[in-house]
């Protein structure tokens, strides 16, 4: 039979999205695998495109002469009492810096957003990036474990624990006082829930491919916004016209790139939703963005 595993096709993407957000059960998703199977398709070339490889997704090392990083902890009296997080800075001496929230997804803090953090750090922010797991022992090494772990928790109590360690970057001592916010996913969400809960909180904020906050409190959002999403990722396209529209009518300064051909994901460079040419523009310009709204 010939294989067909170097064209995946979309609805294989499609269930692990749906498995990943708790809409499908891991035996579910292996046996619509298994239908792919059946016509030709590798599930070895499967399951490892699909689910994630961090091996893969470290650009800058945690032993880059750049970059220093350390574990902190911060007070979070509305969510679980205390919260921690991963802080990168540049090693260059400075009274003080941009500073960025790194907001993972629905997982916990993977080695995937840990890069991230290291690489806002390599492009002159201090970035910080708590693990709504700490509660419970932080990120477990694995996904699936990860992401029944933050399911469990008390999603209110995760929101606050974010909200908590927003204030306590903005206010760090290396901080110019201008927080960025940028998320993946669920962090996406969290991006758009932190310009939404306290209007003066963000100075600027980058959700990818992440849902909006709650319609009663999109009014107070006064940040400016960049939104990147993926064109094929359905389920959060949907949401946009209805945030695109109280987005208007609030007047808020926003600018929305789709791109073209992108799943959900396409920035997580540890599986086959990566799309290189795509995360990297959209890097760019979160770069820009932030470059443009925190250092003036």
């Amino acid at each position: 039979m010939t294989d067909k595993s170097s064209q995946i096709p979309q609805e294989a993407f499609d269930w692990y999205d749906e498995y990943a957000h708790g809409g499908m059960d891991r035996r579910t998703f292996m046996k619509k695998l298994g239908t792919l199977v059946a016509v030709g398709y590798s599930m070895a070339v499967l399951t490892s495109a699909l689910l994630p490889n961090y091996a893969l997704a470290e650009q800058v090392s945690f032993n880059d002469p750049d970059i220093v990083a350390s574990f902190e902890e911060f007070d979070s009296p509305l969510g679980h009492g205390k919260g921690r997080g991963y802080l990168v800075k540049p090693t260059i001496e400075k009274a003080n810096f941009p500073v960025v929230l790194v907001i993972h997804e629905n997982r916990g803090l993977n080695p995937y957003v840990k890069d991230v953090a290291r690489r806002l750090a390599k492009a002159g922010f201090v970035a910080f990036a708590p693990d709504a797991l700490f509660p419970v022992g932080g990120y477990p090494g694995n996904d699936d474990e990860g992401r029944a772990m933050q399911r469990a928790l008390d999603r209110q109590k995760i929101q606050h624990d974010f909200l908590a360690a927003a204030h306590y970057l903005k206010k760090h001592q290396l901080s110019n006082g201008k927080l960025g916010a940028v998320g993946f996913c669920f962090g996406g969400y969290i991006v758009n829930y932190l310009a939404a809960v306290e209007s003066d909180l963000l100075s600027a904020g980058v959700p990818f491919y992440g849902t909006p906050a709650a319609k009663e409190l999109r009014a107070n959002i006064k940040a400016p916004l960049m939104i990147q999403l993926g064109e094929l990722d359905e389920r959060v396209n949907k949401s946009w016209p209805d945030y695109e529209a109280d987005l208007k009518a609030n007047q808020v300064d926003y600018v929305m790139h789709m791109y073209s051909m992108a799943k959900h994901g396409f920035h997580n460079d540890s599986t086959a939703r990566y799309d290189k040419a795509n995360a990297e523009l959209a890097w760019q310009r979160t770069i820009s963005f932030f470059n443009d709204k925190l250092l003036g």
